[in-house]
């Protein structure tokens, strides 16, 4: 049932953001040949109106093809003004944008979906949520270690950790166990050996529970959230804009802690980390997965947006850089170009799926 719930968030995902590209193109007069979600073979399809419809083999990602969009590509005089190529830059730069603009758009309407449903929208202080430490406790097996108030946890027994989430799910389960914790100290990165102490609690339902406490406390707010509520239906459309940008900045500053390195970049999740996570939104509830493919979404658009060759944002760089000469770039160098931001996307996945498979043996 994971893997159904995976493939309709996947779905819609790409669905919507080439939908955006599709009408876009429609809209302003390009003809498009085809529509395809997935790559690769098609599995299935149709043709109408001069476009062909298809699902194809490889399910991660979807195109449109639109008459002239490839450099050197041969045209008939009487097909020119239907091709992408001819289109003036501002009609070549909407349709670029529109995919992730559909995909901010679908953010904008889950969110309002659950504010008007009466259920906040809580998106991560990111600076809250890192496992940095603020404090830790005289006496403690933290203090024992060495660790220090300022110290980031990066790991435990070699598993990353991403945020203090992480970290006290990992540190709880470990009760008396004794663990090597990665540390970030300044620009070093140390290795402590901490034992941790097993303490018992009481959960929610009544239970005694022996979990593993470290001793140390989190750096930042009480509450590591932005907590977005509408107090009536006329305030969900500006409440739900709120959320779409506060989504949106969180992203913008995920991947800039992951460039200067703030993040390590064992922290990026790939299709197996998606897979996982759609499944256990969706056994939390509706609302849950509709928050969690909001997500989702929103990362679509941030990612695709950045002025990396191959991706949409990278076309629009191309195309302002077309504006400023008078004249595109050659086709040589736009293709040189394009052959570095695959490398990059191809390289950052493998990272990817490295982390998940790397996260699935040590049964993270």
């Amino acid at each position: 049932m994971i893997l159904v719930w995976a493939a309709i968030l996947l779905g819609v995902l790409i669905f919507v953001h080439e939908f955006g590209h599709f009408l876009f193109a429609k809209i302003l007069g390009v003809k498009v040949l085809k529509f395809s979600l997935g790559f690769g073979p098609k599995v299935a399809g149709f043709k109408k109106g001069g476009t062909e419809y298809m699902i194809s083999a490889l399910p991660l990602g979807g195109y449109v093809k639109m008459l002239g969009d490839e450099q050197g590509e041969e045209l008939a005089p009487e097909e020119k003004a239907f091709a992408f190529n001819s289109q003036p830059v501002w009609k070549r730069v909407l349709i670029a944008v529109a995919g992730p603009f559909f995909n901010i758009l679908l953010t904008f309407c889950i969110v309002a979906t659950v504010l008007a449903a009466g259920l906040p929208v809580n998106v991560p202080k990111l600076s809250d949520i890192t496992p940095k430490i603020g404090a830790v406790m005289k006496g403690s097996p933290a203090e024992k270690a060495g660790l220090e108030a300022g110290d980031i946890i990066t790991s435990i027994n070699g598993k990353p950790v991403t945020t203090w989430i992480d970290l006290v799910e990992d540190v709880s389960s470990r009760p008396g166990q004794r663990l090597k914790v990665g540390v970030k100290r300044g620009a070093r990165a140390l290795t402590l050996t901490v034992q941790a102490e097993a303490v018992s609690v009481k959960t929610l339902g009544g239970r005694q529970v022996v979990i593993g406490r470290l001793g140390i406390e989190r750096a930042g707010d009480a509450i590591p959230f932005h907590i977005i509520k509408a107090n009536n239906l006329l305030g969900v459309p500006f409440k739900a804009a709120v959320a779409t940008w506060r989504l949106g900045a969180f992203v913008m500053d995920a991947i800039k802690s992951l460039i200067t390195g703030a993040f390590s970049i064992k922290t990026i999740g790939g299709p197996i980390s998606i897979v996982q996570e759609s499944g256990k939104a969706a056994s939390m509830g509706v609302f849950s997965y509709l928050v969690f493919m909001a997500f989702i979404s929103i990362n679509l658009a941030v990612l695709n947006l950045l002025p990396v060759p191959i991706l949409d944002g990278g076309h629009v760089l191309f195309l302002a850089i077309e504006a400023a000469r008078g004249k595109p770039l050659s086709e040589t160098v736009q293709v040189n170009l394009q052959r570095v931001g695959l490398f990059i996307l191809v390289t950052l996945m493998a990272f990817a799926i490295r982390n998940d498979i790397m996260r699935l043996i040590g049964g993270g």
